[in-house]
């Protein structure tokens, strides 16, 4: 009998318009930036061809907005998953300086004394098991055909390190999930059998670096 191959592409969603600069989190109201429609269109033409049957999204706009063109391209809605969401943070809304963001303010120190949890925010356990649900359904939608998650850096990054065996918590600076990246994971009757990822939008990166080093 033929194996059961089915691949599940857990994406982090475009540039968002952020010209102030905050943690935006969950926050509502954070929408793509041109250059995140952009490479939101990037990866759709990327995928064209992919047998995807079933698209998911995080239900925050930026997630959202990243399925559509996606979707769009294979005649398909985009689903919503309430685990695919970013990643709790107690930083929401504020910046992150040290001189004039929330490394600036005692009060706020004490939320940064345990990165192994960590303690400013959803717990990588947490994370990493929701994540896993989500792929667990993902699977049965799509079994024998390919999908796409639409979620979060942290999110995809914390997935990732559990399917490979890794320990959760990490350095922020070392992640590999830049925007509108595709992590792509392969299961042969259910069974994991690889993980690869790639950036189909990578050209457009360097506007993405070159803005925000403005």
């Amino acid at each position: 009998m033929t194996p059961v191959r089915t691949v599940l592409h857990l994406m982090r969603h475009g540039e968002v318009f952020n010209p102030a600069g905050v943690l935006y989190g969950r926050l509502p109201g954070y929408v793509l930036s041109d250059l995140g429609q952009e490479m939101a269109q990037a990866v759709a033409d990327y995928l064209a061809g992919y047998d995807v049957t079933y698209v998911v999204a995080s239900p925050l706009e930026r997630a959202q907005q990243t399925a559509v063109p996606i979707a769009g391209a294979h005649n398909l809605p985009v689903h919503s998953d309430e685990r695919l969401i970013e990643a709790d943070n107690i930083f929401e809304g504020k910046t992150f300086g040290v001189g004039d963001g929330v490394l600036a303010q005692p009060s706020m120190w004490r939320h940064l004394v345990n990165p192994f949890r960590p303690s400013w925010g959803e717990p990588y356990e947490v994370i990493a098991t929701r994540m896993l649900d989500a792929i667990g359904d993902a699977l049965v939608a799509a079994a024998g055909h390919e999908a796409v998650l639409v979620s979060h850096q942290l999110p995809v990054w914390t997935v990732r390190n559990r399917l490979e065996g890794n320990r959760l918590w990490h350095d922020p600076r070392r992640r590999e999930c830049s925007l509108a990246s595709l992590t792509s994971v392969t299961y042969l009757d259910g069974e994991l059998t690889s993980v690869a990822y790639s950036e189909p939008a990578g050209a457009l990166l360097a506007k993405a670096a070159k803005r925000a080093g403005a």
